[in-house]
């Protein structure tokens, strides 16, 4: 909806920039993220489990606001939008980041490599991340129509299912971080 309302009046070889560009902003973030996220943790003297649990947090504080059907323009401030509006090029911001690339895709991305042991399974994260990028350029690409043939009641109705799904997944992260952190605690 954000996506929509910031490209509309946009010429539609405008919009296939934005399209572009915003996908691959935020793939280069999140990419960025996966590849050096372990840098960044042992930086700061952070764990994988304890971002695990904040992370895990902050993913249910967004699963809740989905759940209860809150408005996805609050990931952004009004004076943002506004700003947003005021700009020439909206890909890298609002677009990129915050909206696909924000703390809780990020802390995804660097908990799931952290946790990844092996190459094929940090060669599948990736992959993972390549999939989600390219599925997330055709959405936007196709977004005018996917809001045409939902409509209101449908988007809501998607947004409640997936924050359902994003909740599960956030209690997982704590729930698991929290064991580890545990175990870790008592020398387990």
């Amino acid at each position: 909806m954000v996506f929509i309302s910031l490209t509309s009046g946009m010429e539609q070889e405008e919009k296939k920039k934005i399209y572009w560009r915003t996908t691959f902003v935020a793939f280069a973030i999140a990419l960025l993220f996966a590849v050096a996220g372990d840098m960044v943790l042992q930086f700061f003297g952070i764990t994988v489990d304890s971002l695990r649990v904040a992370g895990g947090v902050l993913l249910f504080l967004v699963a809740i606001d989905m759940l209860r059907g809150v408005r996805q323009q609050k990931k952004i401030t009004e004076a943002e939008l506004r700003d947003a509006n005021l700009r020439e090029d909206i890909s890298v911001f609002p677009l990129a980041t915050p909206l696909l690339t924000g703390p809780g895709a990020i802390t995804t991305v660097v908990v799931l490599m952290g946790t990844a042991v092996t190459f094929s399974l940090k060669a599948l994260v990736l992959a993972a991340l390549v999939l989600t990028f390219v599925a997330t350029y055709f959405i936007l690409r196709f977004s005018e129509y996917i809001d045409r043939a939902l409509g209101i009641t449908g988007i809501m109705v998607m947004t409640r299912i997936m924050g359902l799904i994003l909740g599960a997944i956030a209690v997982n992260f704590v729930a698991l971080g929290a064991w580890n952190l545990y175990q870790a605690m008592i020398g387990g």
